[in-house]
């Protein structure tokens, strides 16, 4: 490459984030600059040829790495055949195709429905309308720390960052935020978080929430964007108890760690707990957009017209999201599993030695890390985190943070071995790093 070739390849990533600034709208959150060309599996380049392994998946979407063969195959064959014939007015058979499947995967006994939409915040806006359609209740419980969506009922529910509801008051009336039980941060010293987690919701049933008066407790199995928080395994059995004993409907929100994230096809598995209404999306497809929530037919009673979807179900992604779970079936499930395992070993001998690792926390690949001040106050290293971020994108490694200080390990669940340890090798020498920048400033 010649010295004019070389000077306009390396500014192609500033020109294309100029147009960005200059053409798209300023919420987006963007952590480093990183301007996608091509992917392949875990690997990424950026426009100007720089080679990245992607922790991402494009927050956690792209389960089956970036354009793995057999998905790409799939969307072609169905795209020659046809794009689009609403699957809410007409009929066709890859979106009745997956219908079938999902209600086969779901973790729930019995007779189950299928509707689709295009995202998690639509799943779960569909979710919240056919809780009040079938109770006729008006009101929701959420939890402080959970991500739901940017619409205005998924807002309602998300109670992770003040700057996603900052600005959008009133919301939707009637959602009460119960404290999700946190073993690393119990707010409930020297008491089971479970326990404590459950009777505080009690508590609300006594005060402000009359639980005749709730039609769903929408829960993550485990936090996502509020810090890849895995629950005590008392939480999510003691919340279904709690919803039948009231007559409430609980719905699982498994948009990010559905299709075998966490080792399960759904998190909710790994404590044997069934929804009444599952919300599914984001690694369902492989990164076509695809949301979907499977209820119990008897719940699903609403009637023509009262809910729809142009786009929902759309035959391009029925068709990616079929072969995405043949191949989860196939052994990316049990790879996920058994990658998080290492995984997890790994960042746990990183804490060994670096007091400033809090917290290392999940299951299959949905790692989170936690960073601190030091353990004993367990204060969150913000400033630490977010450079972390950043000398791992200098060095060559794609990564997200969440909650406080965290830091999220996603990987696509068939990562090869030898990237895995590149990826992990590049964070820890990017944490020293970072130590070093910082210094007594966390």
């Amino acid at each position: 490459m010649n010295g004019s070739n070389a000077y306009t390849r390396a500014r192609l990533s500033e020109e294309y984030i100029a147009r960005d600034a200059a053409n798209i709208s300023p919420s987006y959150t963007r952590s480093y600059p990183f301007v996608m060309a091509q992917g392949r599996g875990s690997e990424v380049w950026d426009v100007d040829g720089r080679r990245y392994i992607d922790f991402t998946s494009g927050i956690a979407v792209t389960n089956t790495g970036h354009a793995h063969p057999e998905v790409v195959r799939a969307i072609v064959e169905q795209a020659e055949r046809f794009i689009h014939m609403s699957g809410t007015d007409f009929y066709y058979p890859v979106q009745i195709e997956l219908a079938e499947k999902l209600n086969e995967v779901a973790p729930i006994t019995g007779a189950t429905k299928v509707f689709f939409g295009n995202s998690g915040a639509e799943a779960v806006e569909a979710a919240m309308k056919l809780a009040r359609y079938h109770t006729g209740r008006p009101r929701f419980v959420a939890f402080q720390g959970g991500f739901h969506g940017r619409t205005f009922g998924a807002l309602s529910l998300t109670a992770s960052k003040p700057v996603q509801r900052r600005g959008f008051a009133p919301l939707l009336p009637e959602v009460t935020h119960a404290i999700y039980p946190n073993p690393y941060r119990n707010p409930w010293p020297g008491r089971d978080p479970a326990q404590a987690a459950l009777e505080y919701i009690e508590h609300l049933f006594r005060t402000t929430t009359p639980p005749e008066e709730v039609a769903a407790i929408i829960v993550e199995p485990i936090q996502g964007e509020g810090g890849y928080i895995v629950p005590p395994d008392g939480f999510l059995p003691g919340l279904r108890e709690l919803c039948d004993r009231y007559g409430i409907l609980l719905v699982l929100d498994e948009v990010q760690t559905g299709m075998g994230r966490t080792g399960k096809m759904f998190a909710c598995e790994h404590w044997s707990v069934e929804p009444d209404i599952l919300c599914v999306a984001k690694g369902i497809a492989s990164g076509l957009p695809l949301g979907a929530i499977v209820a119990r037919s008897e719940i699903m009673n609403w009637p023509p017209g009262a809910h729809a979807s142009t786009f929902g179900g759309n035959p391009v992604s029925c068709a990616a999201a079929l072969v995405t779970i043949r191949l989860l079936e196939d052994g990316l499930i049990e790879q996920a599993r058994r990658h998080g395992e290492k995984l997890m070993a790994r960042l746990q001998e990183i804490a060994s030695r670096f007091p400033q690792v809090g917290d290392v926390r999940g299951k299959g690949l949905m790692v989170g890390v936690e960073l601190v001040e030091d353990r004993e106050s367990k204060r969150p290293a913000v400033r630490l985190r977010d450079e972390v971020i950043q000398e791992a994108f200098h060095k060559g490694l794609l990564m997200l943070g969440c909650g406080q200080s965290g830091l999220r390990f996603v990987p696509a669940l068939n990562i090869p071995e030898a990237l895995l340890d590149e990826g992990v090798n590049v964070f820890e020498r990017a944490l020293a790093e970072a130590l070093e920048k910082v210094g007594g400033a966390l």
